[in-house]
């Protein structure tokens, strides 16, 4: 069975020591893509070197993640704009609005959301969504874009099943990744109502490990975790779930 991880930080210091090693370990259990979202400027060159140490497996994205999103913002999307010009990204992500942690710069980080949309939709790219406490605001964005052709995935869904329907009638797909393991999550009420032709898996790693790695560091190889999950919730073969998010993905990415 091939996997893909659409959503793993595996440039992130977590990884520092062993690197190679957690790459090879997801490769070896069949997840043969790894998605890789920036953060900011400062994770830029960790990232370009993490897809130079293995070419055939690592895919680069270029964003500006919304809790890097201060006064200094105009610079930062300067970046993206340029790395988008001159290097070969398949994404533009991870970008949207984080009013969990500050709610100090939500204009700035509006701002910037938009723009990096509009620069996805210059490049032809789709488009990878934080959303945390802003499905309100995400989609008041969005709905600005709609027929725009814009499309992409709202990461690490943790909405309700009328913002994954809102979501997919804008055109984008849902991420579910280790939370969806999680008893108390409620997630697995609305995986099983979102068709699964919509669906993506990721892990977010070095974050949210799934059961039974909990609060432990996540690597990509546990996206077969998800995986698992999502085929018992909605009581498909697990070979049918590891294609059809796999194909979800390619056709996403153009991969």
């Amino acid at each position: 069975m091939n996997w893909i991880d659409t959503h793993t930080h595996l440039f992130l210091e977590q990884f520092n020591n062993d690197r190679e090693a957690v790459i090879k370990r997801a490769i070896d259990n069949g997840v043969y893509k790894l998605l890789l979202p920036n953060i900011d400027s400062k994770s830029l060159d960790d990232l370009k070197e993490t897809v130079k140490l293995f070419p055939e497996n690592c895919y680069p994205m270029i964003g500006l993640h919304p809790t890097s999103v201060d006064n200094n913002f105009t610079s930062e999307l300067n970046l993206v704009k340029s790395e988008l010009e001159s290097d070969k990204y398949i994404a533009v992500g991870e970008i949207g609005i984080d009013l969990y942690w500050d709610k100090t710069f939500i204009k700035e980080q509006q701002q910037a959301f938009a723009t990096q949309i509009d620069l996805a939709l210059e490049h032809n790219l789709p488009i990878v969504i934080h959303a945390r406490e802003s499905f309100q605001e995400i989609f008041e964005v969005l709905e600005g874009y709609r027929d725009s052709g814009i499309t992409g995935v709202f990461h690490s869904f943790t909405g309700s099943l009328e913002d994954a329907n809102r979501a997919i009638d804008l055109g984008f797909m849902i991420g579910f990744n280790g939370i969806l393991t999680f008893k108390n999550s409620g997630l697995d009420k609305i995986a099983k109502q979102v068709d699964i032709k919509h669906i993506l898996l990721e892990t977010d790693s070095p974050y949210l490990a799934p059961t039974p790695y909990r609060g432990k560091r996540n690597e990509s190889s546990y996206v077969v975790n998800v995986g698992n999950k999502l085929a018992e919730i909605k009581g498909l073969d697990i070979k049918d779930v590891a294609r059809i998010t796999t194909e979800n993905a390619e056709r996403l990415f153009n991969l």
